[in-house]
């Protein structure tokens, strides 16, 4: 008796969740999923490092950290990111309590510019360059890849136009 019990509480149970699974968006489900495996690694990572076996849990660890995503940026790209707004903040451009979409272009030194796009000023780099290092960056915080990177994207595109107005 006990087994049919057992047998119908797994099954409404496997119902449930798979009717909950049906209707949940898939950009839902995969950020579940991503994060059921980045916790699911590291915990395991985590108990194989106290158990002493550092070995084992290093390839847990890079597993985690190669699943892990923001919006579609690997984790390098996310490290380069944080740099540009590092280097926006110091400058005085970006301020992560302060966003207001509607705020008219402040002027930018061309230093900053550079700065922005990873570029050195004393190597005189071409236009070709800089459309180059503009790509390569708006490919990453494009307001299409990420609603919340407009206000990046519009400093990016700041930069080109400057460095392209002062370079023949």
């Amino acid at each position: 008796m006990n087994i049919i019990i057992y047998s119908l509480v797994i099954f409404v149970l496997c119902y449930l969740i798979l009717k909950l699974l049906v209707s949940m968006s898939t950009k839902k489900l995969s950020k579940i999923v991503r994060s059921l495996i980045v916790t699911f690694s590291l915990l395991l990572a985590l108990l194989f490092a106290f158990g002493g076996k550092i070995l084992l849990s290093l390839p847990l660890i890079l597993v985690g950290l190669g699943v892990m995503k923001l919006k579609g940026l690997t984790l390098f790209q996310i490290f380069n990111l944080y740099r540009l707004l590092q280097v926006l903040r110091h400058s005085g451009r970006f301020s992560y309590t302060n966003f207001n979409p509607t705020q008219g272009t402040s002027s930018l030194t061309l230093e900053e510019a550079y700065k922005i796009l990873n570029l050195d000023p004393k190597k005189n780099p071409t236009k070709e360059d800089v459309k180059k290092a503009h790509a390569k960056i708006q490919k990453k915080i494009h307001p299409d890849i990420s609603p919340e990177t407009t206000r990046l994207s519009s400093i990016v595109n700041e930069a080109k136009d400057l460095i392209l107005k002062t370079t023949s």
